[in-house]
């Protein structure tokens, strides 16, 4: 069965037995799962998003906010509404390869994507953490990104925990500017 845009089910001929179940379609996810703007290689010239992000403007590349040798950006495709990375300028894929500035500059905007997602969301808490190689679990391995994902008491539902699936209630663009907007000074 399938839902036409009047929400009537409607028979589709060859497709197998009906069952009970409601989809929610999101081909947009289509593009994350077939590795849609990853990286051909390990260098900075491979094509590394993170690399050509900060050459767009803060709203096309959805920065948040630049510092010296790191920038905030939001995921495009987000656990949770908000779910942003730190990402140093400087293209390396281990964090033992930071020097001792980028970690500093690391941990301090950390600290400010805590505080902009508190201020501006209300967030109960986060989920904070690195992905180190692509047996850790890291889309992209070649550049590396920490990521901070705000949490809220009960913001498990079914939909991600029966559908596999993510209601997200606000345009990245949206995000953004909100993000931009409760960013603490230095």
């Amino acid at each position: 069965m399938l839902l036409s845009m009047t929400s009537e089910p409607e028979q589709q001929i060859g497709v197998g037995t009906p069952d009970a179940f409601q989809r929610l379609w999101t081909p947009h996810r289509m593009a994350y799962i077939q590795g849609e703007n990853k990286p051909s290689g390990p260098e900075a010239g491979d094509g590394c998003p993170f690399c050509s992000i900060p050459a767009k403007s803060d709203e096309d590349g959805l920065v948040i906010a630049r510092g010296s040798r790191v920038y905030a950006v939001l995921n495009l495709y987000p656990y949770n509404g908000g779910h942003l990375m730190v990402v140093p300028f400087r293209h390396v894929a281990d964090y033992t390869e930071l020097d001792e500035a980028e970690t500093a500059e690391l941990a301090d905007f950390t600290k400010r994507a805590m505080a902009a997602l508190r201020a501006a969301s209300g967030a109960h808490g986060f989920n904070i953490g690195m992905n180190q190689g692509a047996a850790a679990g890291a889309g992209i391995a070649a550049h590396l990104h920490q990521h901070i994902v705000p949490r809220w008491g009960g913001d498990t539902n079914f939909m991600p925990v029966v559908a596999h699936t993510k209601v997200l209630p606000q345009l990245l663009a949206d995000t953004r500017a909100m993000l931009a907007a409760a960013w603490p000074a230095v």
